[in-house]
């Protein structure tokens, strides 16, 4: 994969108004590395050398587009806050707190996730864990600490399962139907605001948009995807947030939080859309899931290890251009060097490092691959590396 920075990006929006080329989201320390298993991510989680506020960091916009319209004028009404803030208190011990040790880049990330079984299943955004060489979990409900390991992910849809070690007894989220979310539906955004941990913050606020389309890239804009479908709310979800809870006023799950613009800036259509929020659709989240969970893996569903190559690539014409090399891994024996050009894996083309990330995207670690390159002074080289183990795709 291509480990990558969290989402959360800005449509920059030129002089004559029009919205212009996705804005980067945060780079978690700039380097895109080649995992087995890579990934675009969107936006709430927080990233940190210490602690910077990054996945939570992104530079956060998006550009929202199809879908049911959003809705304009939406009145709060003090008694449905009320109602959700009573129902998030309830909703609170179905969720956990995430910590992510992002290895290779010196950094951090922390997030929130959702309790799917009392054994320790643990729902997430792919941005949260992605690049993580280690993962800490506290439950809120009984307020101890897990370790934890990633059962599988699908970064085209933002979603991952953890498994937490030693986990029994947990209380669960209560799962709703998103098929029964309308615009103007009150709800709340639950999780790990300022990914500072304890009890977790709550953002009332309306679902103002259903069905809408989202495209994040990384800082650097080597990469770049659409998420498709999700909820648009607005509501002051924060940094942090990523893979909590979007909940109704019955304190049923009906989306996960994914994407904000707290602290940044959304731009939909040319106008800032301050405040606003989107969330994936709770069914196609737990849908994927159990997918991972039966080891069902597919075209964008990863199960079980990443694979590491061990390059960090950039955009550039006619493949993926290599900025750096670990030491001692398969793309160091390979001969791979900065300057160089991956144009091929296992015969399929390489026209970006997206491409790059989706060859890679298939592999484990113990596979062998033959990757294609051209060399700095343009000539054409061949070679086979066995992957090995890296972190979370």
């Amino acid at each position: 994969m291509t480990e990558q920075p969290q989402r959360g990006e800005q449509t920059q929006t030129p002089e004559n108004g029009q919205p212009g080329t996705p804005a980067p989201r945060y780079d978690r320390k700039g380097l895109c590395w080649i995992i087995g298993s890579a990934g675009v991510a969107l936006a709430i989680g927080i990233t940190a050398v210490g602690v910077e506020l990054g996945a939570a960091s992104a530079s956060a916009a998006a550009e929202a587009t199809a879908g049911t319209p959003a809705s304009t004028g939406l009145v709060a009404k003090p008694a449905d806050f009320q109602d959700i803030s009573l129902a998030a208190q309830q909703a609170a011990p179905g969720l956990v707190d995430i910590d992510a040790d992002l290895g290779l880049q010196g950094a951090g990330t922390a997030g929130t996730g959702i309790v799917l079984s009392s054994d320790g299943k643990v729902l997430t955004n792919n941005h949260v864990v992605e690049g993580a060489t280690a993962i800490s979990v506290t439950d809120i409900g009984n307020g101890q600490t897990y370790r934890a390991t990633v059962l599988g992910y699908d970064r085209s849809q933002d979603v991952a399962l953890l498994q937490l070690s030693d986990a029994s007894g947990l209380q669960t989220a209560k799962i709703g139907d998103s098929g029964t979310v309308a615009v103007g539906d009150s709800v709340a955004g639950i999780g790990n605001a300022g990914g500072v941990g304890g009890a977790p913050s709550v953002a009332a606020g309306r679902v103002t948009a259903l069905n809408q389309d989202i495209t994040a890239s990384d800082e650097s804009a080597s990469s770049s995807e659409q998420l498709h479908g999700l909820i648009q709310v607005a509501a002051d979800i924060q940094p942090g947030d990523s893979g909590g809870p979007l909940i109704n006023n019955s304190g049923e799950v009906v989306g996960m939080d994914t994407a904000a613009s707290a602290g940044y800036r959304f731009q939909r259509m040319g106008r800032d859309a301050g405040g606003t929020g989107f969330a994936i659709p709770i069914d196609q989240a737990v849908a994927i899931a159990h997918d991972i969970e039966a080891g069902a893996s597919s075209d964008t569903v990863h199960i079980g290890q990443s694979a590491l190559l061990g390059a960090a690539v950039s955009p550039v014409q006619g493949g993926a251009l290599v900025r750096q090399v670990v030491s001692g891994t398969p793309a160091d024996q390979l001969g791979l060097a900065a300057g160089d050009v991956i144009t091929a894996v296992d015969g399929r083309a390489i026209d970006s490092p997206t491409a790059l990330t989706a060859a890679m995207d298939t592999t484990h670690p113990g596979d062998q691959v033959t990757v294609e390159w051209s060399d700095a002074y343009g000539g054409p080289r061949q070679g086979q590396a066995t992957l090995i183990a890296g972190p979370v795709g």
